[in-house]
């Protein structure tokens, strides 16, 4: 797929849809940069799909990322591509685009507005990897998006379930991958089969990325 024709898609496709009279539906909203995304992402989703019993998980890639050197970061129109592929064969998980579409640095509680905005019937559970339950205090109006969805931890072992904010946690089997872990291994040109999707793995070698030093 050219990066022209996914620039298209990005600014048309997974429109956020009109709020409608049907009866609530509980979905789960995994939000990151996915640089690149890998099992544990995939892992940690499912988990959370299976335990609460939701409808669906959206994941979402950022735009901008908020705490992150966008020096670091890969182009949108890659990371889009390897969330979809990542996602293909999965039905309970979809792309949700809107904190690409609407650009700039992206914001959890912006995201969650604009889906109570599209859809208020909806309840929405945002998941949280157990290593950043401890920096909650520090997100951007926090305080608003604890009103907008219902927190979910995933504890992974070694991490404690402790929170002054109301999450429920899931637990989840030990995975020590990470995309950092996997950029470096791409860099040393160690293998990252089965760490990641075979479709993500086959991207990235395809397109040659993470192979410079600034990703």
């Amino acid at each position: 797929m050219t990066k022209t024709v996914l620039q298209n898609r990005i600014q048309t496709d997974v429109q956020v849809k009109p709020a409608s009279t049907s009866s609530t539906h509980r979905i789960g909203i995994l939000g990151g940069t996915f640089n690149p995304p890998h099992i544990g992402h995939l892992m940690m989703a499912d988990q959370v799909y299976q335990q609460l019993g939701l409808e669906k998980i959206i994941f979402i890639p950022d735009a901008q990322p908020p705490h992150i050197d966008r020096k670091e970061t890969l182009a949108v129109q890659d990371r889009v591509e390897m969330v979809q592929r990542a996602i293909l064969d999965h039905p309970q998980f979809e792309l949700g685009l809107m904190e690409v579409q609407r650009g700039g640095i992206s914001y959890t509680c912006d995201t969650l507005q604009q889906l109570h905005q599209a859809h208020p019937e909806n309840q929405y559970y945002l998941i949280i990897g157990g290593d950043m339950v401890n920096y909650l205090p520090k997100w951007h109006q926090i305080e608003k998006i604890v009103q907008l969805a219902q927190l979910v931890g995933v504890c992974r072992k070694g991490y404690e379930k402790r929170s002054t904010y109301p999450l429920i946690w899931v637990n989840m089997p030990t995975s020590d991958v990470s995309s950092t872990w996997i950029r470096q291994t791409v860099q040393t040109g160690g293998s990252i089969r089965y760490f990641v999707p075979e479709a993500v793995r086959q991207y990235i070698q395809e397109k040659g990325l993470y192979l410079k030093d600034e990703h």
